[in-house]
C-alpha cells in the first residue's frame, strides 16, 4: 500500500495559490522577499509567512546577502513528490485490471 503522507504534505503546501505561485517563481530563479512582493503584489508579511512555511517544510533554502535574504527552491522535495506521483500512476495502471467484488 502506498503512503499518502508525502502527498498530503505537498498538497497542503501547494493548495494555497500564492504559495504555489511562489514555488513556481523560485523554480525559475533565486529571489528575495522584496522581489516576490513586487511580482506577486502580495503584502510583505504574507509573502514572509508563505516563505516560512516553505522553509519549515524544507522546500526552500535561504542565502543571506547583506541585509537581504534570498530564497532558493530545493529540487529534492519536488523529485520525491514526482516519484510518489509516478508510483500512484503505476498503481492506478495495475488497478485497472482488478475489481473488488461486492
Amino acid at each position: 500500500m502506498l503512503s499518502t503522507q508525502p502527498l498530503d504534505a505537498a498538497a497542503q503546501l501547494l493548495a494555497d495559490p500564492l504559495r504555489a505561485r511562489i514555488v513556481a517563481l523560485l523554480a525559475a530563479e533565486t529571489m528575495c522577499t522584496c522581489h516576490l512582493v513586487e511580482v506577486t503584489g502580495a503584502r510583505q508579511t504574507t509573502v514572509s509567512h508563505h516563505l516560512r512555511l516553505l522553509r519549515e517544510a524544507e522546500w526552500v533554502e535561504t542565502e543571506p546577502c547583506g541585509r537581504f535574504t534570498y530564497y532558493r527552491l530545493r529540487p529534492e522535495p519536488l523529485r520525491a513528490l514526482s516519484a510518489e506521483l509516478d508510483a500512484l500512476a503505476d498503481a492506478a495502471a495495475q488497478a485497472a485490471d482488478r475489481r473488488r467484488p461486492c
